[in-house]
């Protein structure tokens, strides 16, 4: 099987591996390595089958997970934005003694709609896993306009995303439509309650793909986890407040190391 893409940078004494979400690749954590990279040790990843990790087939949640791990320093803190956050947290629930702290980034535990849960209605992803075959690019573009909405900088953080996303080769429909079926059925709510290693949560109020109406039974439900909301952001807070972002983890690895 091919290796994933992986580059490390930065001087800082704790390790941060950092985890994009579908359809994108590493370059979109560009706008925040030179002030993380100061602190950090970075370690910035290709996802299997996204970027330049091409070659790979659509993976289960597992199985991306044991890829990043099989590469990943013996002990670090974890980041993981939206999908990413998911495989971080599969990859805590294998391995809690490699990852010092879990960070999930506009990310749910569940993101699709079940009953009473706030999440992804099910026919919206249906609808996206329908129109990849059409124009695949075209569906990825407007699943990134999804994630800016409502911000001040909207437009800007939206054409970051982008430009992420066409500076490297698509991702093929398949490893997309794989992506899709993760968000669509994967839930870790009960399972990330028994996790004992330090754990943030941070959210976007304005976020249109995870509500914050999950933050307050999530709080209930892991309780030894915290949760930040930035008041003006969506779902890529590390975009439109690199700042505020940057600061977070700062405060965060230092309690953890």
């Amino acid at each position: 099987m091919n290796d994933i893409w992986w580059e490390t940078k930065g001087e800082g004494h704790c390790h941060l591996v950092l985890l994009h979400g579908w359809g994108l690749n590493a370059q979109v954590w560009d706008c925040i390595t030179a002030e993380l990279s100061s602190h950090f040790t970075l370690h910035l990843v290709d996802l299997p089958g996204y970027g330049r990790s091409s070659g790979f087939p659509a993976m289960t949640l597992e199985g991306m997970a044991e890829c990043v791990l099989a590469r990943a320093p013996e002990r670090a803190v974890w980041l993981g934005w939206s999908l990413g956050g998911l495989v971080a947290s599969q990859a805590a629930l294998m391995a809690p003694a490699r990852i010092s702290g879990l960070v999930t980034v506009a990310s749910s535990p569940c993101f699709s709609e079940q009953g009473s849960w706030a999440g992804i209605k099910s026919d919206v992803l249906a609808d996206f896993q329908r129109q990849l075959s059409d124009d695949f690019q075209r569906t990825v573009e407007r699943f990134l306009a999804l994630q800016t909405m409502g911000t001040e900088t909207a437009r800007q953080d939206a054409r970051q995303l982008k430009n992420a996303v066409l500076s490297l080769p698509m991702p093929t429909p398949e490893v997309l439509n794989g992506g899709l079926e993760i968000l669509k059925t994967a839930d870790l709510r009960d399972a990330l309650a028994d996790l004992t290693l330090p754990f943030l949560r941070i959210y976007g109020r304005l976020d249109g793909l995870v509500p914050r109406r999950i933050i307050a039974p999530l709080d209930a439900l892991w309780p030894q986890s915290e949760s930040i909301i930035f008041a003006k952001a969506a779902h890529a807070p590390f975009i439109s407040h690199p700042d505020d972002f940057a600061m977070t983890l700062r405060s965060f690895s230092e309690s953890v190391t």
